[in-house]
């Protein structure tokens, strides 16, 4: 029996789609971040029962804060974007965390660096304010080794590819680090939608991106970009078309992150058979259907799709493309990030 809903919804399920191909399916991820921040601040005496805690957020890591704080006494302030729905904002209220969000803006850099701004001014009007800096702040690692012991416990031996959304860094970075310090063979393969800064494809947009959480516009300090063996960045159309044939085929519905991952895996795995894949799926898909899901009908065949092998990150190109991460032949531009 659990002692808070926090507890229950953290928990993933593990699915065999084949033997050696599994989806690592949360309601919302983002829960074991912030349980697991939110309890370190605690035992290590930073912050208090009835502290106020501060961050910025699209959406899923304000309802994880949100739940984390009040298992944990603490209250909860969020500097939100205009993704924040009506569905989420109702139940931050309920739940007693405080909402504002910046005003409308062209692009996910400008809303981003907003956020940050305003989160500046909050804390100099409230110095007592704890910033979580779920961006920068590595204790949202702490709460990814359950996560990782599950798959250990769950996932026959032998070497085991990861393949998730890169977003703050710290599950597909966490869970595959807490992997290989048990001794598992793992290799992490990163997720990244066009137009972020995180593996430098910031020139290249993409004007439909909406993949919330797996891409950043302004430089994210949790991102150990030496974990990582392979990045793939996939547009838009291609993480949908992924996301509709994991629904399709497995009666999985997931985010467009998942989409992109299960796109990836699939390529990945049919490149290498003699590993197990595991890839993640970071929420449900229920805040992509008007904006993803309903255009269905329109996505590409999957089986169409491939994506373009680089070496460097100038031939980035759409719908999809990917690159050895751990290639000496691109250290000086993976130094510059």
């Amino acid at each position: 029996m659990y002692e808070h809903i926090a507890e229950a919804i953290k928990k993933p399920d593990l699915i065999a789609l084949r033997p050696d191909l599994v989806c690592l399916r949360f309601e919302t991820m983002k829960i074991y971040s912030a349980l697991g921040a939110v309890r370190h601040l605690r035992e290590s005496g930073t912050v208090k029962p009835g502290d106020t805690l501060i961050d910025s957020s699209s959406g899923i890591y304000a309802q994880a804060l949100a739940l984390a704080c009040h298992r944990y006494g603490m209250k909860c302030h969020i500097v939100g974007s205009t993704t924040v729905d009506r569905t989420l904002k109702a139940q931050l209220e309920i739940l007693g965390a405080t909402l504002e969000q910046v005003r409308p803006s062209r692009n996910l850099r400008l809303d981003q660096e907003l956020r940050v701004r305003r989160i500046a001014e909050i804390l100099e009007e409230n110095p007592s304010y704890h910033w979580m800096r779920q961006y920068h702040d590595s204790i949202h690692y702490y709460g990814y080794r359950e996560v990782a012991e599950t798959i250990a416990d769950e996932v026959p031996a032998g070497p085991l590819t990861l393949v998730g959304g890169v977003g703050s860094g710290a599950s597909t970075g966490a869970i595959a680090s807490y992997l290989r310090e048990a001794g598992r063979d793992v290799s992490l393969v990163g997720v990244q939608p066009f137009g972020s800064v995180t593996f430098g494809s910031e020139h290249v947009s993409d004007p439909d991106m909406i993949i919330a959480g797996i891409g950043s516009a302004i430089p994210f300090e949790n991102v150990r970009h030496d974990l990582y063996d392979r990045i793939h960045w996939v547009n838009f159309d291609s993480a949908l078309a992924g996301a509709v044939h994991l629904l399709r085929s497995s009666g999985i519905f997931a985010g467009l992150s998942a989409g992109a991952a299960y796109l990836t895996t699939r390529w990945e795995r049919s490149k290498d058979d003699s590993r197990t894949y595991v890839f993640i799926a970071a929420d449900t898909g229920h805040r992509y259907v008007d904006s993803a899901y309903a255009q269905h009908t329109e996505a590409p065949d999957i089986e169409d799709l491939e994506p373009r092998e680089i070496t460097s990150l100038d031939e980035l190109s759409h719908p999809w493309s990917a690159m050895a991460w751990t290639d000496d032949s691109t250290s000086d531009q993976k130094k510059a990030l």
